[in-house]
């Protein structure tokens, strides 16, 4: 619901900044890219960031403190090639902000649609190459703890020899 109010907000803002051109931040298909075309992409795209947000959470395939670059890369690179496909929305959140102000939702239905493919076969694939994660390991992953000592085995971690 954040991520709506939030894309309302901002398509709102930039009406009042610069008057109702363009297309105030829609994500359209491309000329000439057929909506199926677009809805194909959409789901390529929403499976590649999800494979991606949970090969940075799981114990087995964390990337630490640069996780946020991980996926931050994954979308903008994404946007860069797919842009002018689909417009790269990879959130009906974000899709649904822009059609609401400018009252035009012809093509929010492949935006909607393409979202539950592209993240079940993501969370598929997930599962398939690291099992199906959860557990403590899983927890401190995704808290960006995994290489600290937790509160408890610093509590109780022998000092270091020569160390009273």
């Amino acid at each position: 619901m954040a991520q709506v109010v939030g894309s309302v907000l901002a398509c709102l803002l930039l009406w009042a900044l610069v008057g109702k051109v363009g297309l105030l931040g829609a994500t359209e298909p491309g000329r000439g890219v057929s909506d199926l075309q677009a809805m194909v992409m959409e789901a390529t795209l929403t499976f590649g960031l999800v494979t991606v947000i949970l090969g940075t959470a799981s114990g087995a395939q964390n990337v630490g403190p640069l996780s946020a670059l991980a996926v931050g890369g994954y979308i903008a690179l994404a946007g860069l090639w797919a842009s002018p496909i689909s417009g790269a929305s990879m959130n009906p959140g974000r899709s649904f902000g822009p059609d609401l102000v400018l009252g035009d939702f012809s093509h929010f239905w492949l935006y909607v649609r393409r979202a539950p493919g592209g993240r079940s076969a993501g969370r598929g694939v997930a599962r398939a190459l690291r099992g199906r994660g959860g557990g403590a390991i899983a927890d401190r992953a995704a808290q960006g703890t995994l290489n600290t000592p937790s509160r408890g085995e610093a509590a109780t971690s022998p000092r270091p020899s020569g160390q009273e």
